[in-house]
């Protein structure tokens, strides 16, 4: 479907003032080239001045049938005839010739020119093209400025060179980043240029394709991208070139082409077919490539089908066979502005191509896909496609069509872009005609920038045209006696059956299609001229557009061609504002002129396109609000649209709640896309606070439309400045028809607690147990915080409920803080972010690290968690005093935790139960309580199975061994670490009456050998160095028991010193000697 618009987009139109009859033309580099009648006279004229003022002419070697400019190079090529033959030539250095320079040199491709020609100086040069086949059609690269000549079964790629003139031998490729830098110049800068660098162009021929079952009418060529039309096929192909040889596969069906020659006496008519992509390669047009013997330089070329699209004639709608003809084939590169300087590659290209009743463009790049079809009002003779729009002739009028080449660049240059951040009108959106302009016989068109040029002659009918008419005739009368003979043939009478009769009678059937030759132009013609149509700036068309689309917000808020013509305006300035900077520097569409006319202030230049670029994104974002109100009040399918573009419209919530009051025949119903904005909007976190006017009106909103939102929307930062009072009202009214919810109590007593009701507040608090109460705020964590929505390093901050509970309800507080870790709506660096802001991190911190150690499985978050609990721990020992009362001054008052020591060993697995042996370390109770649980707690620490010791040995060197506590801490480190021959000897020398104790918990089961490998040596040699130490003597005693317990009588006799003492160690030999007997 065409939607059309009234909406003109022409500013106005001139005539060329030429003074011979135009046969051809076509246009580049800011030039009108036009050939006359005769095809001899090539005529330029600058269509970026007023009045397009005449440049230069000079004569061609032959009849011009086909011309070409080429804006990589700034080079014409034409097919010309003579004498009955058909030749190629490129024409070089033609701006020469408006400088009074006659001189015209002409030579062979890859032979230049030498002696006096060269020491002349540059010159406008002739390129001989030879050619094995006679060419019928060419095309130019506009990215690389190749040349690709169309023969009757062979395509045949130039590739430009530029060689030097000091050295022919030496032959260089076209930078593609410096012909468009040396366009820009002006026709004598451009001179100049050629001439210092002593270079000129040259042609090298890089690669042949032969075609089979196609025979080009046209072609294109854009970076690599090869098109062909033959009539009624288009074949698009890839060459790339590759080091490595990989020759396409070329096997056929030779079925196909074996019985062509058969069919002579009849008309195949091949099905309609449209492979795409990789399916492309199954049509049955094989192609090959020819070896130029150049790969040494070029590489091996490698071949991949991107399309192939074959129409079949629509005959029983009355179509003219020889009308059904293919035409305005078109490879279109779109470069953007986040490209390199060099653009060395295109954004995306895309083909278009037309029949006389429809149009159609595909996208190349990133998969291949039909965009749009054109669906035509009358025959098209000829269309030209560009950045912003879509340009076709008919016999009498030009119209314009919109495209959507602005909506796949942007998704190309950004694949996020269909996202709740941005958006786009989709690629497939319906495409629009725009007003035509009226002509009288328009026979051609070509656009540069924003001129297009026409040709228009007035009708004069040929003598050939009767004649021909009474040979169509004849052919038809043929078809219809050689088909009614098929048909009686194989049993069938025509004549019996009237649908094949009516079929018979049409004139289709002719066993070869071929488009009309061109009407030559009577020597009586009834007159001709050639206008250049300027089009309207995308600014200019978009405030029209905009302009048009308020008749429909007028009538129907909601039309889809509100919306459609809205999203046609958004894409005319998308395309502006992707173009490149040197795009955008020149508005004209020329950058030789534009630079020429601008040379003296580049500031002022620079200036005038910043402004103009300011002016394009201040009309897109005032785009994106309008295309927000549509989507706002639209269907619920697109409702989720306005998000995205009432962001890109930078308007403020304030604004947009003001675009959106209800409509008077619904005075309380909003649309979907508002509301969905207005949740995204307040579900985000955003430092944009609403006046309490606008968060009344929100609530307001919310109460009417979606109340079961009403707790979401009353957490939501931006709403700190709703009235409470008002806003409790609201929600009291909720619970009455949809009943007590826990999120619905917490946020009424947040209510309560704004309006300094305490025991209003203790009351809704208390309706809910603290579980309840802690999978309330998991269901809505913004009751507790605000912000954190963009990950661990996002500044997060407690509400005011938050603050309340950590002075009344710590625990609930804590809990819910854990609830929401492990549900993953807080992270730990956050909570304690949290807990600072409360000024609580020495105390409610720890109790939620000591909570979280006893919910987390994490064992990352776990070692996380013992390392910060035992730092603490330190600090607590650290900075009070084991002899100072909690009552004196200098102690610091603290907070009593929420979990005591003996608490967390008997509900924490992490926690282990403190070793009896600490008991006789531990200090007496004259300790403060502080002191005393940190020290509970670390030492329950160092005893359970999860904490890494050797990890945190350097915290404990902050611990002084001169205090039996500290002592007892270093030393359960050592005997964690396994260091028990050292804890042996450092408990005996600070606290021996816990040496039996130790060794009772510690010397077990694989350690049981130190009792007397290590324990009882060392308690006889200090035994002997002091004999009235009873500590020592009680504790050798318990050691001997021990020993003659677990040892053989042999084993305890090695063991017994030889120092005269042996007497003291018999009893114990006969209590080991006994026990052996009975064992």
């Amino acid at each position: 479907m065409v939607h059309v618009y009234n909406c003109h987009p022409f500013a106005s139109q001139q005539i060329v003032q030429v003074e011979q009859e135009p046969g051809l033309v076509c246009c580049g580099g800011g030039v009108l080239f036009v050939v006359a009648a005769g095809g001899c006279k090539v005529e330029a004229y600058s269509v970026e001045q007023e009045g397009c003022p005449f440049i230069c002419r000079f004569a061609t070697m032959g009849t011009v049938k086909s011309i070409q400019h080429s804006k990589i190079g700034d080079y014409l090529v034409t097919i010309e005839e003579k004498n009955s033959a058909t030749y190629l030539r490129a024409y070089t250095n033609w701006r020469y010739q408006a400088e009074g320079k006659a001189r015209v040199g002409v030579r062979l491709l890859g032979h230049l020119l030498r002696g006096a020609s060269v020491q002349g100086g540059v010159q406008m040069e002739i390129i001989e093209i030879p050619l094995s086949e006679r060419p019928v059609a060419m095309a130019c690269c506009s990215v690389t400025g190749d040349l690709l000549v169309g023969c009757e079964n062979t395509l045949v790629l130039f590739a430009l060179k530029g060689q030097n003139q000091q050295n022919p031998n030496q032959s260089q490729q076209i930078p593609q980043s410096t012909w468009p830098k040396s366009q820009q110049s002006s026709s004598q800068s451009q001179g100049q240029t050629l001439s210092s660098n002593q270079n000129c162009l040259d042609f090298e021929r890089s690669v042949i394709l032969h075609l089979q079952k196609i025979k080009p009418k046209k072609v294109a060529l854009c970076g690599g991208y090869v098109a062909v039309h033959a009539e009624l096929e288009v074949l698009v192909l890839k060459l790339d070139s590759s080091c490595e040889q990989n020759t396409l596969d070329e096997l056929s069906d030779t079925k196909k082409t074996d019985h062509l020659e058969d069919q002579a006496d009849f008309l195949v008519l091949q099905r309609h077919q449209e492979l795409l992509g990789d399916r492309a390669k199954d049509c049955d047009i094989p192609v090959s490539i020819e070896k130029t013997g150049l790969e040494d330089s070029t590489g091996q070329y490698t071949l991949s089908y991107v399309l192939f699209r074959r129409f079949t004639p629509d005959f029983f709608q009355g179509c003219n066979v020889e009308e059904t003809q293919l035409h305005s084939l078109q490879l279109y590169p779109l470069f953007t502005s986040n490209q390199s300087v060099s653009l060395e590659e295109p954004t995306c290209v895309f083909c278009f191509f037309s029949l006389p009743t429809a149009g159609y463009l595909y996208s190349l790049m990133g998969g291949v896909e039909l965009l749009s079809a054109y669906q035509y009002p009358e025959k098209v003779l000829e269309a030209v496609l560009t950045d912003h729009l879509l340009h076709v002739i008919t016999k009498n009028a030009l119209q314009c069509f919109t495209v959507r080449c602005s909506a796949v660049a942007a998704r190309i240059k950004d694949p996020y872009i269909d996202t709740t951040i941005k958006a786009c009108p989709p690629c497939s959106l319906e495409v629009c005609a725009l007003r035509m302009q009226l002509f009288i016989g328009l026979r051609s068109v070509c656009v540069y920038g924003r001129h297009v040029i026409l040709l228009s002659t007035a009708d004069a009918e040929t003598p050939e045209e009767p004649e021909r008419t009474t040979h169509r005739r004849g052919l038809e009368l043929k078809e219809h006696t050689l088909l009614t003979g098929i048909f009686l043939a194989v049993g069938i009478d025509p004549a019996t059956t009237p649908a094949l009769e009516s079929l018979l009678s049409r004139p289709f059937l002719s066993r070869k299609w071929t488009i009309s030759s061109p009407k030559e132009t009577s020597s009586a013609g009834h007159g001709w001229n050639l206008y250049v149509v300027d089009t309207v700036s995308p600014l200019t068309l978009y405030q029209e557009m905009v302009e048009y689309s308020q008749r429909y917000a007028e009538t129907n808020p909601q039309a889809q061609s509100l919306r459609h013509l809205l999203s046609e305006a958004h894409l005319l300035l998308r395309a502006s504002l992707l173009q490149t900077p040197e795009q955008q520097g020149n508005i004209e569409g020329n950058p030789a002129v534009s630079l020429q006319t601008d040379t003296d202030g580049p500031a002022e230049k620079q200036t005038a396109v910043q402004t103009g670029i300011q002016e394009l994104e201040e009309a897109l974002r005032q785009n994106c609000a309008q295309l927000g109100d549509c989507f706002s009040r639209g269907s619920q399918k697109d409702c989720h649209l306005a998000l995205p573009y009432y962001r890109m419209s930078g308007l403020s919530v304030t604004d947009i709640i003001a675009r959106n009051h209800p409509l008077p025949s619904s005075p309380h119903s909003y649309g979907p896309g508002f509301l969905f904005y207005l949740k995204h909007y307040l579900l985000e976190e955003t430092e944009q606070i609403l006046s309490q006017e606008t968060a009344d009106e929100v609530i307001d909103i919310f109460s009417q439309s979606e109340p079961s939102q009403l707790v979401s929307v009353c957490a939501s930062p931006p709403m700190i400045n709703i009235s409470p009072a008002q806003t409790l009202q609201v929600l009291q009214h909720l619970e009455a028809t949809a009943g007590v919810s826990v999120p619905l109590t917490i946020t009424m007593a947040t209510m309560m607690l704004r309006l300094d009701d305490l025991p209003q507040y203790s009351q809704l608090m208390e309706r809910h147990a603290e579980m309840l109460l802690v999978y309330g705020f998991i269901e809505e964590p913004r009751l507790l915080l605000h912000g954190g929505g963009g990950g661990q390093h996002t500044h997060i901050r407690p509400t005011a409920l938050t603050r309340q509970l950590a002075k009344s309800q710590p625990g609930l507080l804590v809990a819910a803080m854990v609830a929401l870790h492990e549900n993953n709506k807080v992270q730990l660096e956050q909570a304690g972010h949290i807990f600072k802001e409360l000024g609580c991190e020495n105390c409610l911190q720890v109790d939620f690290w000591e909570a979280m150690l006893m919910a987390s499985s994490q064992e990352a978050v776990i070692q996380e968690l013992l390392f910060r609990l035992v730092s603490v721990y330190i600090d607590r020992l650290t900075n009070t005093t084991s002899d100072a009362h909690p009552n004196e001054p200098h102690a610091p008052s603290r907070r009593r935790s929420l979990k005591s020591a003996d608490d967390l060993m008997n509900s924490c697995s992490h926690y282990g139960a403190l070793y009896p042996w600490l008991t006789v370390l531990n200090p007496a109770q004259n300790t403060s309580s502080q002191h005393q649980e940190a020290l509970y707690k670390l030492q329950s620490l160092l005893c359970g199975p999860s904490l890494s010791v050797g990890s945190v040995v350097p915290l404990m060197e902050r611990l002084s061994e001169e205090s039996l506590w500290g002592f007892s801490l270093h030393l359960l480190c050592t005997t964690r670490r396994g260091q028990y021959d050292r804890s042996i000897e450092k408990l005996l020398d600070r606290c021996p009456q816990a040496i039996i104790a130790y060794a009772n918990h510690q010397l077990q089961d694989k350690h049981m050998v130190l009792w007397w490998q290590k324990l009882l040596p060392e308690l006889c040699n200090r035994t002997r160095a002091a004999a009235d130490n009873s500590i020592l003597l009680s504790a050798l005693k318990e050691t001997l028991v021990v020993v003659a317990m677990e040892t053989s009588p042999t084993e305890f006799l090695e063991l017994m010193p030889d120092d005269g003492t042996a007497f003291y160690f018999l009893p114990h030999l006969l209590t080991c000697s006994q026990s052996h007997l009975l064992a």
